[in-house]
């Protein structure tokens, strides 16, 4: 199979030609990391699979995390030992299916005085997590004394530690996770399509038999013909259900979780530090090239789903909690350079406060065949794409007679990666280093290219190598603008800017100061004219401005 699948917006219109003519064995509703985990199984099953995105690719929730591909240690304290079972065993396989993507993570636990979690306690939980999880060698937890936390973390609090758990956790990218999933379905024969928001569905004999779709770049409706449909839209699941007549039973609750993003010299932890704050919540501090992100708060949402802002009670919260546990840190509201809230969409249970709510996912099938899937973690995609595959699967079985193969995608590298361990990843890091080097790009511009796109570095460097500007990172940066257009959907500087590169959260200076170009890029790409490139400039500034500045009026 080819690495590079073209994958291309520029092929727009003959797509929807093609896949309104077709009829599906599977429609797949939402583009995040659920539906492309889906989206995945299914197809390399065997399926004939489709999927539509209203928004961009991880728009939604999956680009929104805390970026942890981790298990939960706080599940535990809730009792919730299969949660963390599953979703700890999961950490290693997806490592596994993307070393370069999925980066191990030490992180140190503070024990402190009149803390959550006591020496004794976290020493037993921290076992319970590595039996639980099939921990093995050296990511097995290590408990440590005052001295030894504070020889690795200088910054913790010298009067009130009393020690530390150690122990191993894995970082992400969420949105690049979300689109290798979907590019690897296509090498499955799977379909999928941005910007197509499904507004209706089809029915035969009063069962759901296709989805009505309008396309959000040109307005234009049609339809797709399915033997069944999956909804795996987060948040929005419950409209989907509304428009299906099939909004009854158990319901979402919508909790709102927020990030805030420092230069790496104003929060310089030297590794992950998982820490309480006064109230009796815990929370990150996670060093990522650059800059140091913080997160994330637990509070209940009810308003605009399409619109979710930090604002300056989640920011004074987040800063507060850091500069507690932090005594030579003062973090101020000028020291944000960027933050993102996004939408857990947990399942409802009478009488418990956001943070009780389980994480656990729910499957729902309602009498016209629509199958909704909602909660669950990032961490824990490949294994409820599984159980919801395995529902239709078995309803082909039972009424069509049709046979297919178990779920195989433990075993499915993701696009990216031909890394057998992460020794690999590193050597690889080390050799585009040496190539890059001579056109004074440093060490952080090799790991960065490598941790984003794996061994899709060799087309990016392709691309390099036939542009002329004389700025070399702008040179790069197309390169990676091509890439993205050609083999990743990107359809405007939104999608190249938040969720192909990540650069409005850990490099939002580069958004300022290649804005321009990339808008030209797109203009070259798609004939945009005058009026579309500056809609795009004015929706960029307005993102650049909700992430980064914070008003009384936001409150």
């Amino acid at each position: 199979m080819k690495e590079n699948m073209r994958f291309s917006n520029l092929d727009r219109t003959a797509t929807i030609q093609r896949i309104s003519k077709e009829q599906f064995d599977l429609v797949v509703i939402g583009g995040g990391i659920t539906g492309g985990g889906i989206a995945l199984d299914a197809a390399s099953r065997g399926m004939k699979v489709a999927l539509l995105e209203k928004g961009d690719f991880a728009s939604g929730t999956s680009s929104k995390s805390t970026k942890l591909i981790h298990g939960g240690l706080r599940y535990l304290k809730q009792f919730d030992f299969w949660l963390v079972k599953e979703v700890g065993s999961e950490r290693a396989i997806v490592h596994k299916l993307a070393p370069h993507l999925v980066l191990p993570e030490k992180m140190l636990l503070p024990l402190i005085e009149g803390g959550s979690y006591g020496k004794w306690l976290t020493s037993i939980g921290l076992k319970v997590y590595d039996i639980l999880a099939q921990v093995t060698g050296d990511d097995k937890r290590q408990m440590l004394e005052k001295k030894e936390a504070l020889k690795l973390e200088p910054l913790l609090p010298k009067k009130i530690l009393n020690g530390a758990g150690y122990y191993a956790e894995y970082r992400t990218d969420d949105s690049r996770l979300t689109i290798e999933n979907i590019k690897t379905s296509l090498k499955h024969g799977a379909e999928a399509l941005n910007y197509a928001k499904v507004t209706g569905f089809l029915y035969e004999d009063d069962k759901v038999a296709g989805v009505t779709v309008n396309d959000e770049a040109t307005g234009e409706a049609f339809t797709i013909k399915s033997k069944y449909v999956i909804s795996a839209a987060g948040p929005w699941v419950d409209e989907l259900r509304s428009v299906n007549n099939s909004k009854k039973g158990k319901r979402l609750h919508l909790t709102k979780g927020v990030h805030l993003v420092f230069p790496r010299e104003k929060l310089p932890v030297r590794q992950s530090v998982y820490f309480d704050i006064p109230d009796g919540r815990m929370m990150f501090a996670i060093p990522r090239g650059k800059i140091t992100y913080v997160g994330t708060t637990d509070t209940n949402f009810n308003l605009d789903k399409d619109n979710i802002k930090t604002d300056l009670a989640d920011a004074i919260y987040l800063i507060s909690a850091v500069n507690n546990m932090f005594p030579d840190i003062n973090l101020e509201m000028e020291d944000i350079i960027s933050s993102w809230a996004g939408l857990r969409p947990l399942i409802h249970e009478e009488g418990k406060s956001a943070s009780e709510l389980s994480r656990k996912d729910e499957i729902f099938t309602s009498d016209t065949g629509l199958v909704s899937i909602a909660g669950g973690k990032l961490t824990g995609y490949r294994k409820m794409a599984e159980r919801v595959v395995n529902r239709i699967t078995k309803k082909m079985e039972e009424e069509e007679k049709l046979t297919f193969k178990p779920c195989t995608t433990d075993k499915i590298a993701l696009c990216g990666s031909d890394f057998k361990k992460f020794k690999h990843v590193k050597k690889y890091i080390d050799e585009v280093f040496e190539r890059i080097k001579t056109d004074r790009f440093t060490a952080y511009d090799a790991w960065y290219l490598v941790t984003n796109y794996g061994k899709q570095t060799e087309a990016i460097l392709e691309n390099y190598a036939e542009l002329k500007q004389e700025d070399v990172s702008l040179k790069m940066l197309l390169a990676e603008v091509r890439f993205s257009i050609a083999h990743e959907m990107a359809l405007n500087p939104m999608d190249f800017f938040i969720r192909r590169t990540g650069r409005l959260y850990f490099d939002i200076e580069s958004v300022r100061k290649y804005m321009q170009p990339v808008l030209d890029e797109f203009k070259n790409a798609y004939n945009y004219d005058d009026a579309q490139i500056l809609f795009f400039k004015e929706k960029l500034e307005e993102e650049l401005d909700s992430h980064s500045n914070f008003s009384l009026e936001r409150v």
